[in-house]
């Protein structure tokens, strides 16, 4: 068995229970599994700033696939990244900001741009998430590509508004739930699995000696892509019964897979 890379999500799977850093064990892999010569890969729906600055000590080291697969990074470098249209992009931002409940993120390549409705939002961007922001008063000020539109529903986005965005713009973006709260919208051929594809053709590397782990629907394609699919214990039934490996941490899946002498 020749694992050469191995990819995870990271809320819900490498950050369980809503924590936001990095324990210093998963870093501790990260540089044992470089020293084996197997990349890790960071794949979140999260942007490349917040990314970087949870594995700065071993950055140079992995690759990122961000944005639910919109940005894909390695050494600092782009490797691939797909805009929205942005005509679709800004009726899709009005459409969230005309929903009470909703509040909107834009995503650029390092900055994401919010239209905010409450300070609760600003404090969980400054405080929790930690991400770079700019607070903006229309989407015709962003001075880029947007790459990804998200809406977040502090109560629940599929217990409220989930199905009416998902079923208004399924036709047009790829609509994909990364979280409690957070539903996204990027290009339509746009998700982790195809980022993937596209960083594995980079590296000469195929998808049976790749390990990835996820938790949610926005892993799927990431998941089913490779031959080791691990989804989390954490994950709900219609995730979990799709795929045969499972994981309750990830730190001890791989530990134990390639016998790590890690405590």
């Amino acid at each position: 068995m020749n694992i050469k890379l191995i990819a995870s999500d990271m809320d819900g799977t490498l950050l369980q229970n809503g924590n936001q850093n990095i324990t210093a064990k998963i870093l501790e892999i990260i540089e044992a599994l470089h020293e084996k010569g197997i990349l890790f890969v960071a794949a979140s729906g999260r942007q490349y700033a917040n990314l970087y600055r949870l594995f700065e000590s071993v950055s140079k080291d992995i690759a990122f696939i961000c944005e639910n697969g919109a940005l894909v990074m390695y050494q600092d470098k782009i490797l691939s990244k797909t805009s929205m249209n942005k005509q679709i992009a800004f009726k899709i931002i009005e459409d969230i900001r005309s929903k009470d409940g909703c509040e909107v993120q834009i995503s650029g390549e390092n900055t994401t741009y919010l239209i905010p409705k409450s300070e609760s939002y600003i404090n969980h961007y400054k405080n929790v998430l930690k991400n770079n922001y700019k607070i903006i008063q229309d989407p015709a000020d962003i001075p880029e590509d947007i790459i990804k539109v998200s809406v977040y529903e502090e109560a629940g986005i599929m217990e409220n508004s989930g199905t009416y965005f998902i079923n208004k713009w399924q036709d047009k973006v790829k609509c994909t739930v990364s979280g409690f709260g957070w539903l996204d919208f990027v290009s339509p051929n746009v998700n982790k699995g195809t980022a993937l594809t596209h960083l594995l053709k980079k590296l000469s590397i195929t998808p049976e000696e790749v390990m990835a782990f996820g938790d949610n629907y926005n892993d799927l394609e990431m998941l089913s892509l490779v031959k080791y699919g691990y989804v989390m214990n954490n994950a709900v039934d219609d995730i979990k019964n799709r795929y045969s490996y499972r994981s309750n941490l990830v730190e001890e899946t791989l530990t134990d897979f390639f016998e790590l002498n890690i405590k």
